[in-house]
C-alpha cells in the first residue's frame, strides 16, 4: 500500500506545474504511477518493518529484494495490456506490437519494452534467489544495481521525454540506484571481512 502511495506522489510531483493546476485530479486519477516512487516508499517501509520484526532492515530488504523484482516484471504485464504508453519507440522487428486502443494509442509498430522490461526482471530474481550466503545488505545492493542496470538500458528505446542531458527521468533515477547498490555492495563486504577479522 505505501509502495503504490509512493509511486504516486512520485509521478505527480514530477509535473509540479500541473500538479498546482488540478491537485485532486492529479492525486486522485487511476492513471500516473512511477516505479521508482514505489521502490523508495517500500524500502523505507521494509526497512522499518525489519527493524520491528527485529530481523534488521537490511535482512528485511534482503528477504523482499527477489519478490521486488518479480512484482516489477508482473506489474509491465499491466502497462503491456493497457497500453499505457510504456512502450517503445518504432520497430520493423518481427515482435513489434501496436497499441490502436490503448490508453496511449499507436498504429505504428513499435518495441514492446515491457516484454523486455518482464523478461530482465525475472533473470534478475533468479539472480538473486540462487545466490548463496551472502554478507547481510549485499542481495539488496545487486538488486538496485542489476534493476538499475536494466531500466538505464531500456530507457534508450522508451519513449519518455529526454529532461537531464539528453536522458529521461528514469535513466537518472537509475544511474542513483546503481550507485547506491555498489555502495551497499562494497559496504557490505567490508563490514562482513571486518567482522571476520574482528577477535573473539
Amino acid at each position: 500500500v505505501i509502495g503504490v502511495i509512493g509511486a504516486k506522489l512520485w509521478h505527480v510531483f514530477e509535473d509540479p506545474s500541473a500538479l498546482l493546476h488540478d491537485p485532486a485530479g492529479m492525486l486522485f486519477d487511476r492513471a500516473g504511477f512511477a516505479w521508482y516512487g514505489g521502490l523508495i516508499a517500500g524500502i523505507l517501509t521494509l526497512m522499518w518493518q525489519g527493524r520491528a520484526a527485529k530481523t534488521g532492515a537490511l535482512g528485511m530488504l534482503d528477504l523482499a529484494a527477489p519478490a521486488a523484482a518479480v512484482g516489477y516484471g508482473v506489474g509491465r504485464i499491466g502497462c503491456l495490456t493497457s497500453g499505457d504508453g510504456d512502450y517503445g519507440i518504432a520497430t520493423s522487428l518481427p515482435w513489434g506490437m501496436s497499441f490502436p486502443h490503448g490508453l496511449v494509442p499507436t498504429t505504428q509498430h513499435v518495441h514492446p519494452t515491457p516484454i523486455y522490461e518482464l523478461i530482465a526482471a525475472l533473470i534478475i530474481a533468479f539472480m538473486l534467489w540462487k545466490r548463496g550466503k551472502q554478507p547481510t545488505g549485499e542481495v539488496t545492493g545487486d538488486y538496485l544495481l542489476l534493476s538499475g542496470l536494466a531500466r538505464f538500458l531500456v530507457e534508450f528505446i522508451r519513449i519518455n521525454p529526454r529532461i537531464y542531458f539528453g536522458m529521461s527521468n528514469a535513466q537518472v533515477a537509475s544511474i542513483g540506484s546503481m550507485i547506491v547498490g555498489i555502495a551497499m555492495i562494497v559496504w557490505a563486504r567490508r563490514h562482513a571481512a571486518a567482522r571476520v577479522a574482528a577477535p573473539a
